[in-house]
């Protein structure tokens, strides 16, 4: 029977669109099909930022950094993992990814000095001026259209096309019914599976609890077609939290103001942990201490987040109010203001060597904290899940024979990540979008190669 196109990519999100343009780039047929009814999922609530090792950009700057650096960093955090091979892979082929989004197809995108961000020891996060990954996706978007590739959203998938052992396409559910799209090739682009409680409960049951907050197509497809199939699975356990979603707005409060020396207080004015943790592994921290909690900062923090379109249309919508005292901003939230004003003064001292902070941070910012304050209330978030499919270094699908599973391939969300072996505290920013991307461009390189040698 012969196939309706050479490559079916699944899922159009950044690792779709980027595995789509490298397929037809290196000169075989593609076709993308998307359940949805716009493309981008989690790609779009990003951050829009793709870390790299030893790029351009960086060389320009006068960072130095390489490969090795940057393994060091990623399981410095993560401690172990179930595929240290693909960190080393996604590490190697990092500057490559990027200077293909920026150079060859023309990505608005720029390296971010400001700051480094969890996880990283130098500055390596590459990212739209807006810090909007729907920017980066509506890059990748226009270069989908400049080449004509056919791209269906709402067409969901229902089943994988299996036979004789091999994959040969998908079933694709549309409003005529069920029909089949046989491909030589099948790239599995979906997201992961944080949008469906019962595998979240079954893989990662220590933030079950949280909201989920990534986009609405995370309901772990792939992890069902990967149980039909015979598929090996690596990290399940491991996620992406974010420690301070801004309540009850939706939208991320920049953990810049954190990092950069702010702190978080629940409901009874006192700070609960060492917030240096992280976003993601902050997470479960946070929703360990009760339902809500307000991170305070100060102006000379607000000043550095003020350069991120997000916080600022955070600020316009209400979601970050100012005091001229730190006991008004307690105020503000129906805080304990000499409770919170106690924490913020026991902080300082710690900021200034004068007793050790009693949570054991050590990474103060930019110093001790003062007037005039801001107050956010926030929550903690699920935003999507780092476990999946076991692949090889060239993204195809392995089975738990270890050999791969003729004719498939997976990047992205369907796939094993790179953020450790289970919990939030191995994801470094920008570990999800690399391994979309990367891995997308390597899934459409390598299946296009194979389909031109058979």
């Amino acid at each position: 029977m012969s196939n309706d196109v050479d490559v079916l990519v699944i899922g159009a999100g950044a690792c779709g669109l980027a595995a789509a343009i490298a397929t037809h780039d290196a000169g075989a047929s593609v076709a993308i099909v998307e359940k949805m009814d716009r493309p981008g999922g989690n790609s779009s609530l990003s951050t829009g930022s793709v870390p790299a090792s030893n790029s351009r950009f960086q060389r320009e700057a006068g960072i130095t950094d390489d490969p090795k650096t940057y393994v060091r960093d990623l399981m410095g955090i993560a401690k172990e993992t179930d595929d240290l091979a693909l960190v080393e892979r996604l590490a190697d082929v990092s500057a490559d990814t990027v200077e293909w989004l920026i150079d060859t197809l023309g990505a608005r995108m720029a390296l971010i000095t400001a700051y480094k961000h969890i996880g990283h020891s130098v500055p390596r996060l590459h990212a739209p001026v807006s810090r909007r990954g729907q920017d980066l996706v509506d890059d990748l978007l226009r270069f989908v259209e400049e080449r004509d590739i056919p791209l269906a959203v709402g067409n969901s998938v229902e089943s994988l096309i299996f036979e004789d052992g091999a994959v040969k396409g998908a079933r694709i559910r549309t409003d005529e019914g069920v029909s089949e799209i046989r491909a030589g090739k099948t790239i599995l682009a979906v997201n992961g599976f944080a949008g469906d409680p019962e595998l979240v409960k079954r893989f990662c049951p220590e933030i079950a609890g949280a909201q989920y907050f990534g986009a609405r197509g995370s309901t772990g497809e792939a992890i069902r077609w990967g149980e039909d199939v015979g598929a090996d699975f690596a990290n399940m356990a491991a996620y992406q939290g974010y420690a301070a979603v801004a309540y009850p707005h939706g939208s991320l409060l920049s953990w810049t103001t954190i990092e950069k020396g702010g702190i978080l207080v629940g409901a009874d004015g006192k700070r609960f942990g060492d917030e240096s943790t992280g976003y993601s592994g902050y997470a479960q921290i946070v929703l360990a201490q009760g339902e809500f909690a307000y991170a305070i900062f100060d102006q000379k923090i607000f000043d550095i987040a003020a350069l991120e379109e997000e916080f600022m249309e955070l600020v316009k919508f209400g979601g970050v109010k100012k005091a001229d005292t730190v006991e008004d901003a307690a105020r503000l939230m129906d805080l304990n203001p000499v409770a919170v004003a106690q924490d913020v003064a026991l902080y300082n001292e710690a900021v200034e060597g004068k007793r050790a902070d009693r949570f054991g941070r050590k990474d103060f910012g930019l110093g001790t904290l003062k007037a005039p304050f801001y107050v956010c209330r926030v929550t903690p978030g699920l935003f999507h899940t780092q476990g999946g499919l076991r692949i090889d270094r060239d993204a195809r699908v392995l089975a738990k024979s270890g050999k791969p599973i003729p004719n498939l391939f997976a990047g992205g969300g369907a796939a094993a990540g790179i953020s450790g072996r289970s919990g939030a505290l191995g994801y470094a920013s920008g570990n999800g979008l690399l391994s979309a991307i990367a891995l997308g461009r390597i899934a459409g390189i390598v299946a296009a190669e194979e389909l031109q040698r058979s």
